[in-house]
Parts: C-alpha cells; structure tokens; sequence
C-alpha cells in the first residue's frame, strides 16, 4: 500500500506541475534519474508514475525519446452520466477479474494487511477505510497497473459523484456484517490462492450489493409515488363537501 500510494503521489505532483505550466504541452518531461532525485524516490516509483500519467492521457512516451506532456483534452468523463448500478456493474467485472489475478500473485504481506482491514472492520475502526484499502491491496497485488489505475478511478467516481456517493453511503451503512462475511470469503480464497474461488466470492459481494440497490431504489420510487398521491389526494378530495 504504501509503494501504491507513493507513485500515485507522484502522479498527482506532476500533473499539478503541468497544469500550472510548469511543463506545459509539447514539453519533454526531465529524465527518469532527475525526477526521482527530484521527488525523493526511487526510479521505479517514477516509471509507475509515468505508467499512470499516460494512461490518463497527461503524457506520450515516446522510445529513444523521452516523455512528452500532451495537450489536454476537455474532460468527457465528468459529462457522461453514470449510475451506481452502473458503477458496481462495472467493478464487478474489473474487480472479479483482479481477485482471480491476484490470487496467483499476492504476497504474504499483502495478505497479512488485508486481514488487518478485516479486522479493522470488524471492531468497527472506520470500516469505510479499511473497504477501500482491501480493495486497493487487492488491485496491486495483480501486478498489473492497468488494472490499479481502473480501480482507482471506480473509487473516484464513487467519491465525487454525488447521487452514486448517497446510494453507496445508504446501502453500505446498513450491512456492515454482510461486508465483513463476503470480505472474509474474498480474503479466504486469495489465501487458498484458489483464482475461481476469489473471483466467485468477489461476484457474490458485488451481487449483494447491486441488489441492496435495486432494493433502495424501489423503496425511493415507493416513496415518491405515495407523495405524489397524497398531494393529488389532497388537491382534488371532496372531503370539505361531505364533513
């Protein structure tokens, strides 16, 4: 987690350098060896930053050339609508995917600190955190950066979208034990480096989830009909004729 948080760290230092002008588009970015004199780490971590960045269309990795910031786009993300059942559609399949992958890979401490998250959970030390964290520990053990950067991105879609931020925060306020059970099943697979499992148990909490959503969202549109009955009830009654 750490070596995670460091490179996105990283990411986030240098796209605010070119979005201040620092390096501005067209620009070649200084070599590997200065940026992590630069930064204060090692060149590794800047080869995983550069990995992000240009996923994220920030930067073009050219051989025998070197990095180049690209024009910046405009945004399509923040207009395309996205639902949460969307969202948990989509990490479903990613995450079931990385749970299988991962089973093949991770290693005895990245194990030791998802069963830290569960226990976190467990005594209820601010489950929300150690969810995350599970699943972010789970991503990088895939050993894939493609994969890291989808999850990353499902969680901001989670985080900054606000009808998907209140469906997420209802639904999981409210199955704090079924989280720690599905959680468990995930952790116990990965320990059994058992990928079907995993990747079963993965879709197992997914599902639960999507369907305590569908769940909300029938209760909501009860809701909003019973309102909106009443109000025609109350506009149109002939109750004040026949007291």
């Amino acid at each position: 987690m750490k070596n995670r948080r460091m490179f996105w760290h990283i990411v986030e230092k240098i796209e605010t350098l070119i979005d201040s002008g620092a390096y501005p588009p067209g620009s070649r970015l200084p070599p590997e060896r200065e940026l992590a004199e630069n930064f204060g780490v090692s060149r590794p971590t800047i080869r995983e930053a550069i990995i992000a960045l240009e996923v994220r269309q920030r930067v073009e990795v050219k051989t025998s050339s070197g990095v180049y910031v690209l024009e910046q786009q405009e945004a399509k993300s923040d207009s395309i609508s996205v639902s949460a059942f969307e969202l948990t559609q989509a990490r479903a399949l990613v995450e079931g995917e990385a749970a299988a992958l991962a089973a093949m890979t991770i290693s005895e401490e990245e194990l030791r600190k998802l069963k830290q998250t569960l226990i976190a959970m467990e005594q209820g030390s601010n489950p929300e955190k150690a969810d995350r964290e599970f699943h972010f520990i789970i991503s990088t053990a895939t050993r894939n950066n493609a994969i890291l950067l989808a999850v990353e991105n499902f969680w901001a879609l989670r985080d900054n979208r606000l009808e998907i931020k209140k469906a997420y925060k209802n639904v999981c306020s409210q199955s704090d034990a079924d989280r720690l059970e599905e959680h468990t099943a995930i952790y116990d697979a990965l320990v059994k480096r058992d990928s079907q499992a995993a990747r079963s148990a993965m879709h197992q909490h997914f599902n639960r989830l999507i369907n305590n959503l569908f769940a909300m969202s029938e209760a909501d549109a009860l809701e909003e009909v019973r309102r909106k009955s009443s109000e025609t009830r109350g506009l149109y009654s002939l109750n004040h004729l026949v007291d």
